[in-house]
Protein backbone atom coordinates (compact mmCIF):
# COMPACT_ATOMS: atom_id res chain seq x y z
CA UNK A 1 0.00 0.00 0.00
CA UNK A 2 1.63 3.63 -1.04
CA UNK A 3 2.06 6.10 1.38
CA UNK A 4 -0.04 8.75 1.03
CA UNK A 5 1.96 12.19 1.98
CA UNK A 6 -0.14 15.53 3.48
CA UNK A 7 1.65 17.95 0.48
CA UNK A 8 0.20 20.86 2.69
CA UNK A 9 2.15 19.70 5.84
CA UNK A 10 4.96 18.49 4.13
CA UNK A 11 5.52 21.85 2.23
CA UNK A 12 5.20 23.80 5.94
CA UNK A 13 7.73 21.04 7.39
CA UNK A 14 10.43 21.78 4.62
CA UNK A 15 10.07 25.61 4.48
CA UNK A 16 10.33 25.28 8.57
CA UNK A 17 12.91 23.31 8.34
CA UNK A 18 15.19 26.27 6.01
CA UNK A 19 14.02 29.16 8.53
CA UNK A 20 17.12 29.03 10.56
CA UNK A 21 19.39 29.30 7.46
CA UNK A 22 16.93 31.98 5.60
CA UNK A 23 17.98 33.91 9.31
CA UNK A 24 21.03 33.41 9.65
CA UNK A 25 22.68 33.64 5.97
CA UNK A 26 20.14 35.80 4.12
CA UNK A 27 17.84 34.79 1.37
CA UNK A 28 19.98 36.34 -1.44
CA UNK A 29 23.19 34.28 -1.83
CA UNK A 30 21.25 30.90 -0.64
CA UNK A 31 20.95 28.36 -3.50
CA UNK A 32 17.92 25.72 -3.49
CA UNK A 33 20.44 23.41 -3.16
CA UNK A 34 21.73 23.95 0.10
CA UNK A 35 17.90 24.79 1.23
CA UNK A 36 17.35 21.05 -0.09
CA UNK A 37 20.36 19.83 2.34
CA UNK A 38 19.14 21.48 5.12
CA UNK A 39 15.76 20.15 4.53
CA UNK A 40 17.03 16.63 4.09
CA UNK A 41 15.10 16.24 0.89
CA UNK A 42 16.64 16.38 -2.56
CA UNK A 43 16.95 19.21 -5.42
CA UNK A 44 13.72 17.65 -6.74
CA UNK A 45 11.96 17.50 -4.27
CA UNK A 46 12.10 20.89 -3.25
CA UNK A 47 11.24 22.28 -6.83
CA UNK A 48 8.04 19.90 -6.58
CA UNK A 49 6.83 21.71 -3.83
CA UNK A 50 8.20 25.08 -4.41
CA UNK A 51 8.84 27.45 -7.71
CA UNK A 52 12.01 28.91 -6.38
CA UNK A 53 13.62 30.12 -2.69
CA UNK A 54 11.72 33.33 -2.74
CA UNK A 55 8.28 30.79 -2.43
CA UNK A 56 10.10 29.19 0.23
CA UNK A 57 10.31 32.76 2.55
CA UNK A 58 6.83 33.15 1.51
CA UNK A 59 5.51 29.97 2.56
CA UNK A 60 8.24 30.43 6.36
CA UNK A 61 6.94 34.37 6.90
CA UNK A 62 3.01 32.76 6.69
CA UNK A 63 3.64 30.18 8.68
CA UNK A 64 5.32 32.59 11.58
CA UNK A 65 2.55 35.44 10.49
CA UNK A 66 -0.21 32.76 11.36
CA UNK A 67 1.32 32.27 15.02
CA UNK A 68 1.89 35.99 15.17
CA UNK A 69 -1.63 36.68 14.82
CA UNK A 70 -2.84 34.59 16.66
CA UNK A 71 -0.37 35.62 19.61
CA UNK A 72 -1.37 39.25 18.61
CA UNK A 73 -4.86 38.99 18.96
CA UNK A 74 -4.82 37.41 22.49
CA UNK A 75 -2.49 40.52 22.99
CA UNK A 76 -4.73 42.90 21.83
CA UNK A 77 -7.72 41.40 23.69
CA UNK A 78 -6.34 42.20 27.01
CA UNK A 79 -6.18 45.81 26.62
CA UNK A 80 -9.25 48.35 26.35
CA UNK A 81 -7.05 51.69 25.60
CA UNK A 82 -6.93 52.37 21.90
CA UNK A 83 -3.68 53.92 22.42
CA UNK A 84 -2.58 50.97 24.05
CA UNK A 85 -3.22 48.48 21.56
CA UNK A 86 -1.83 50.33 18.85
CA UNK A 87 1.14 50.47 20.74
CA UNK A 88 0.81 46.64 21.27
CA UNK A 89 0.17 46.45 17.51
CA UNK A 90 3.13 47.99 16.18
CA UNK A 91 5.59 46.18 18.69
CA UNK A 92 6.69 43.63 16.07
CA UNK A 93 9.24 46.43 15.26
CA UNK A 94 10.88 45.92 17.78
CA UNK A 95 9.94 43.17 20.54
CA UNK A 96 12.38 40.49 21.14
CA UNK A 97 9.91 37.80 20.54
CA UNK A 98 9.71 38.52 16.60
CA UNK A 99 12.71 38.98 15.80
CA UNK A 100 13.20 35.87 13.75
CA UNK A 101 10.06 37.26 11.39
CA UNK A 102 11.14 40.60 11.48
CA UNK A 103 15.03 39.06 10.16
CA UNK A 104 13.10 37.63 7.06
CA UNK A 105 10.68 40.27 7.17
CA UNK A 106 13.88 42.46 6.37
CA UNK A 107 15.19 39.92 4.09
CA UNK A 108 12.39 39.87 1.95
CA UNK A 109 11.75 43.44 1.73
CA UNK A 110 15.21 43.92 0.88
CA UNK A 111 14.80 41.72 -2.40
CA UNK A 112 11.51 43.04 -2.82
CA UNK A 113 13.28 46.54 -2.97
CA UNK A 114 15.95 45.52 -5.31
CA UNK A 115 14.12 42.43 -7.31
CA UNK A 116 11.01 42.68 -7.03
CA UNK A 117 8.26 40.59 -9.42
CA UNK A 118 4.90 40.25 -9.95
CA UNK A 119 4.24 37.56 -6.99
CA UNK A 120 6.42 39.60 -4.24
CA UNK A 121 4.38 42.33 -4.81
CA UNK A 122 1.17 40.53 -4.61
CA UNK A 123 2.11 38.63 -0.95
CA UNK A 124 3.32 42.67 0.04
CA UNK A 125 0.32 43.90 -0.89
CA UNK A 126 -1.74 41.21 0.63
CA UNK A 127 -0.11 41.53 4.00
CA UNK A 128 -0.14 45.37 3.97
CA UNK A 129 -3.75 45.09 3.01
CA UNK A 130 -4.64 42.74 6.03
CA UNK A 131 -2.52 44.35 8.48
CA UNK A 132 -4.33 47.55 7.56
CA UNK A 133 -7.93 46.50 8.14
CA UNK A 134 -6.68 44.89 11.42
CA UNK A 135 -4.95 48.57 12.21
CA UNK A 136 -7.94 49.87 11.10
CA UNK A 137 -10.60 48.25 13.03
CA UNK A 138 -8.72 49.12 16.06
CA UNK A 139 -8.98 52.36 15.17
CA UNK A 140 -12.93 52.07 14.29
CA UNK A 141 -13.46 50.18 18.08
CA UNK A 142 -11.51 53.04 19.51
CA UNK A 143 -13.89 55.27 17.64
CA UNK A 144 -17.42 53.48 18.41
CA UNK A 145 -15.77 53.45 22.54
CA UNK A 146 -15.82 57.16 22.30
CA UNK A 147 -11.98 57.37 23.00
CA UNK A 148 -10.71 59.07 19.61
CA UNK A 149 -12.36 61.52 17.53
CA UNK A 150 -14.41 60.13 14.70
CA UNK A 151 -12.33 61.97 11.41
CA UNK A 152 -9.03 59.55 13.36
CA UNK A 153 -9.96 57.13 10.93
CA UNK A 154 -8.72 59.16 8.22
CA UNK A 155 -5.31 58.80 9.78
CA UNK A 156 -5.28 54.87 10.05
CA UNK A 157 -3.36 54.28 6.46
CA UNK A 158 -0.91 57.01 7.56
CA UNK A 159 -0.28 55.65 11.21
CA UNK A 160 0.03 52.21 9.60
CA UNK A 161 2.96 53.08 6.74
CA UNK A 162 4.54 55.49 9.12
CA UNK A 163 5.49 52.78 11.65
CA UNK A 164 6.53 50.25 9.22
CA UNK A 165 8.61 53.64 7.29
CA UNK A 166 10.25 54.28 10.75
CA UNK A 167 11.08 50.03 11.15
CA UNK A 168 12.40 50.68 7.60
CA UNK A 169 14.30 53.74 8.33
CA UNK A 170 16.12 52.23 11.64
CA UNK A 171 17.66 49.60 9.30
CA UNK A 172 18.60 51.75 6.87
CA UNK A 173 19.80 54.69 8.08
CA UNK A 174 21.41 55.10 11.71
CA UNK A 175 18.84 58.25 12.11
CA UNK A 176 16.37 56.38 14.15
CA UNK A 177 18.06 54.38 17.02
CA UNK A 178 14.89 53.16 19.11
CA UNK A 179 12.42 52.30 17.20
CA UNK A 180 9.88 51.78 20.43
CA UNK A 181 11.16 55.31 21.47
CA UNK A 182 10.16 57.03 18.06
CA UNK A 183 6.90 55.43 17.55
CA UNK A 184 5.20 55.88 21.17
CA UNK A 185 6.86 59.70 20.96
CA UNK A 186 4.47 59.26 17.59
CA UNK A 187 1.59 57.75 19.01
CA UNK A 188 1.36 59.77 22.20
CA UNK A 189 1.63 62.89 20.11
CA UNK A 190 -0.76 62.29 17.79
CA UNK A 191 -3.32 61.04 20.46
CA UNK A 192 -2.94 64.25 22.07
CA UNK A 193 -5.13 65.78 19.24
CA UNK A 194 -7.41 62.36 18.52
CA UNK A 195 -8.11 61.70 21.98
CA UNK A 196 -11.64 62.82 23.26
CA UNK A 197 -11.10 65.40 25.68
CA UNK A 198 -12.85 64.50 28.75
Amino acid sequence: MPIIVDKAQKRKDIALSCKELFITHGIKDLTISQLAKTAGVGKGTMYDYFKNKEDIVFEVINILMVKHNLHKEKELSDISSTKEKIKIFFNFFYSKKDESLRTLYKEFISISLITANEEMIDFQTTCFENYYQWFRQILQEGIDKGEIIPHSIHFAKGLFATGEGLFIASVATKAIADVEKELNIYIDTLFQLIEVKK
